[in-house]
């Protein structure tokens, strides 16, 4: 029988920690008498047994022992709370599709506004549903419902716009349980953000060489589609047997003032965001922020797709339908060149998006050997993390911190870093940055 076991950290499933002359792994709550696995009490044994501990484990459930009930408390307590607020936001948002919306016309009356708010609402149940999860899918699910929040939260006020230019008489019920459904949404998810499950984090990092140019491209493509959100859609062309006419509508800058603030407001928001998601680290992270912008941008661009479709009532050009049949007037739809770089712009969006989540980045192996080459004493505080080892926050191995990490700030610890690579540098040696993750490749 092995004695003195010290398990160091514990998962969903599995637990490791030092034996007598040995580093193992054994399943969580088993008798720790023999282990699954052992490896010899030297750096390398520990490495190893680190990368096939995570190899194994459930990503995002590994703490340090001490920390696991506490860490699991609040994260789901918080994380029930989160996806509640965006459940009760997606519940407020299918009631508000029944009642008046607009000039007493309900979003279920018209496919052009019921495609869009039909996609936000079931984006934002996909999130509720990963803040439920919780872990790394929590963070997944609070950028996405984050980004859709910021976003839509101009075309929310663009719809108000209307009222506060034509007047209350224009506004239903609909319109009112929508935006307690947007708010609701956009809290949950705002909440979900804030809590830090164990072994997930999140920051704006800064772009190195590589990375530049992926940035650029998506940086481009965002302001691209932001900026192609403000000129005319629509196309109309009037044929009469004598004459034919076209016409060009939904300008953004040819509408009342507060219809045009919501619209800025969102071609802000759409910059913004797709910034920041450019410099999120880790990656995939950055992923999910963009996916809550291109969602909605996405949703416009399908909306003005059913809109071609649909018939145009002639009234809309101030002709009656006794004059359209008595001249043999025909209206056809189309859309402008601008929705046509808007949806391009929305595409390479989209297909960064893809890249940024589905692509494998690399960063420089751990080639200096590391101090401290071995797990912490039972009752030492902070996180271990062993040579070559470690889970980024969507479960994969990462190059992880050497020795101890302490409650640090970030400064700190940069600057301490700084020097490292300094020392290591004049060694000839080359070595990956303290805590420099896997995922840390290009941005898009």
């Amino acid at each position: 029988m092995f004695d003195n076991v010290t398990i160091t950290h514990r998962g969903a499933r599995y637990e490791i920690g030092r034996g007598r002359d040995f580093y193992g792994i054994w399943a969580a709550g088993a008798t720790r008498s023999h282990p699954m696995e052992r490896w010899p009490e030297t750096p390398e044994g520990w490495s190893a047994a680190w990368s096939r501990f995570t190899e194994i484990e459930a990503p995002g459930t590994i703490v340090p022992v001490g920390q696991r009930a506490a860490l699991a408390v609040g994260t789901s307590t918080g994380g029930i709370i989160a996806a509640l607020l965006v459940a009760i936001g997606v519940a407020f948002g299918v009631a508000g599709l029944f009642p008046g919306y607009l000039g007493g016309l309900s979003l279920a009356q018209q496919s052009v506004e019921l495609v869009p708010h039909v996609i936000y609402l079931v984006a934002w149940s996909v999130s509720a549903v990963l803040i439920l999860l919780g872990g790394a899918r929590l963070r997944v699910g609070a950028l996405i419902g984050l980004g859709m929040g910021i976003v839509t939260f101009g075309l929310f006020f663009a719809d108000l716009g209307e009222v506060i230019a034509g007047g209350s008489h224009l506004m239903g019920v609909g319109l009112p349980l929508s935006l307690v459904g947007w708010l609701a949404c956009t809290a949950g998810s705002a909440l979900a953000f804030r809590l830090r499950p164990a072994g997930v984090s999140g920051r704006l990092g800064k772009l190195r060489g590589p990375e530049l140019g992926p940035a650029a491209l998506l940086v481009l493509a965002g302001l691209g589609a932001a900026i192609a959100f403000a000129p005319s859609w629509d196309s109309y062309t009037l044929r009469t047997a004598t004459a034919t006419q076209s016409f060009a509508a939904g300008n953004a800058f040819s509408n009342p003032g507060a219809v045009i603030a919501g619209d800025v407001m969102v071609m802000v928001a759409v910059a913004l965001v797709v910034i920041a998601a450019a410099l999120w680290r880790p990656v995939r992270h950055g992923a999910a922020l963009l996916a809550g912008a291109i969602i909605p941008m996405a949703a416009q661009a399908i909306s003005a797709l059913i809109q071609v479709g649909e018939p145009t009532a002639p009234t809309q050009f101030g002709i009656s339908p006794a004059q359209a049949s008595q001249l043999g007037l025909t209206i056809s739809n189309g859309v402008t060149p601008s929705f046509w770089i808007f949806c391009l712009c929305v595409l390479v969006l989209l297909v960064s998006c893809a890249w940024m989540l589905f692509t494998p980045h690399q960063t420089a192996s751990l080639s200096a050997q590391a101090p401290n080459a071995g797990p912490p004493d039972a009752g030492s505080q902070g996180v271990w993390y062993a040579p070559g080892s470690g889970l980024d926050d969507m479960g994969d191995l990462q190059s992880p911190m050497t020795g101890m990490q302490h409650g640090e700030d970030a400064r700190d610890a940069e600057h301490a870093e700084d020097a490292r690579e300094e020392d290591v540098h004049d060694e000839g040696l080359k070595t990956a940055p303290l805590g420099a993750r896997d995922d840390e490749g290009p941005a898009a």
